[in-house]
């Protein structure tokens, strides 16, 4: 996909969605960061479900803590793999308050040295917490982008890699947001609805769907 091609998708997506975000729901850098280690093999739907009585009883690492293991899987056991969940969140809870002073690090090196933090999670928080212009690839992110041709690649990495070497810089902030909503309710796995998106006409995808008659 050529250069003129890649600016014409985001100018696109920019139009459409000029402030685009995350759709987990939060208040604060640290249940942020929360928020995404839960929602890992898990929707965002779900995700916020469980926190809103969480975040009510625990805003901080240190009331988080204090909750213990069992206390912080009552409020998350609607949630996939909820278990070993409650126990990263727990050590990640001790670290914060002992090595940062409860604050979350602004570094993907501080941020992969918490328990459940890999480098996708590091980037959602380094991008959407402290405007840094990385791309976090998730299952949408790497489904978007190998369907239309944007960035192929048979990894994570490999696609992360690609994105930040194609989209121009004045796209790079926004692009994870974009590309992951985008992936979410119209580049869906299953059945993509080709016949109302924005960038068909630009995408490589060669079994796009019909439009309906």
């Amino acid at each position: 996909m050529n250069e003129k091609i890649v600016r014409q998708i985001f100018m696109r997506f920019q139009k459409a969605m000029p402030h685009p975000t995350t759709e987990l729901v939060y208040h604060n850098d640290f249940e942020l960061l929360i928020a995404v280690i839960l929602s890992a093999q898990a929707t965002d739907k779900g995700v916020n479900k469980a926190t809103v009585a969480l975040f009510k009883a625990a805003p901080t690492p240190k009331k988080m803590l204090a909750l213990g293991e069992s206390g912080l899987k009552e409020y998350i056991k609607t949630i996939g793999l909820y278990s070993s969940k409650a126990k990263n969140i727990i050590a990640t809870c001790k670290l914060l308050i002992e090595q940062f002073h409860s604050r979350v690090p602004d570094n993907r090196e501080a941020l992969q040295s918490l328990p459940g933090v890999g480098r996708k999670t590091a980037n959602v928080i380094l991008n959407t917490c402290f405007g840094e212009p990385v791309i976090a690839v998730d299952t949408h992110i790497f489904r978007v982008s190998n369907r239309t041709g944007l960035a192929k690649g048979k990894t994570p990495l490999a696609v992360e890699t690609k994105l930040m070497k194609v989209i121009p810089d004045e796209f790079k902030k926004n692009a994870h947001h974009w590309l992951v909503l985008h992936g979410r309710y119209t580049c869906i796995a299953r059945s993509p609805k080709c016949p109302t998106c924005i960038i068909r006409d630009l995408c490589e995808y060669k079994h796009k769907t019909l439009d309906k008659t």
